[in-house]
């Protein structure tokens, strides 16, 4: 086990059906995503800002390289559930930065899930269309 892999923080992100397993190493602030880069993995500029978004609330940008597995979900709820991750991790790295995380409201794990469809309904709620004669 080489001493960077020694030095490594671990954390889980979790949103609607994503999850993202993501790995803190002492770095330059290189962000790899699924063995690509965040620029190449995220076409819009707002995913890769939710992304970063726990760096610049601590001041650590440029402090880590990261490395993400994330599968599942859509491309917004996999940058949200990498933020989460990145999170957890830098909690691990350092205690002292849970204030300014949880001010930031980046440590609650939105648990919100898309609500199952029920039968005799188009959708979940969505009801057929009502006819009086």
């Amino acid at each position: 086990m080489s001493a960077a892999a020694a030095n490594a923080a671990w954390g889980t992100g979790k949103r609607k059906s994503s999850v993202a397993r993501v790995r803190l190493l002492p770095g330059d602030g290189a962000v790899t995503v699924n063995e690509r880069a965040l620029e190449a993995y995220f076409g819009r500029e707002t995913s890769r800002m939710i992304v970063n978004q726990p760096f610049d609330v601590t001041g650590t940008q440029g402090k880590y390289d990261v490395r993400v597995n994330v599968a599942g979900g859509g491309v917004a709820a996999q940058a949200v559930a990498i933020r989460h991750g990145i999170t957890r991790a830098l909690l691990t790295v350092d205690p002292d930065l849970r204030p300014s995380l949880k001010k930031a409201g980046f440590i609650t794990r939105d648990s919100r899930e898309v609500e199952r469809k029920k039968y005799g309904r188009h959708k979940a709620r969505k009801r057929p269309q009502y006819s009086k004669r």
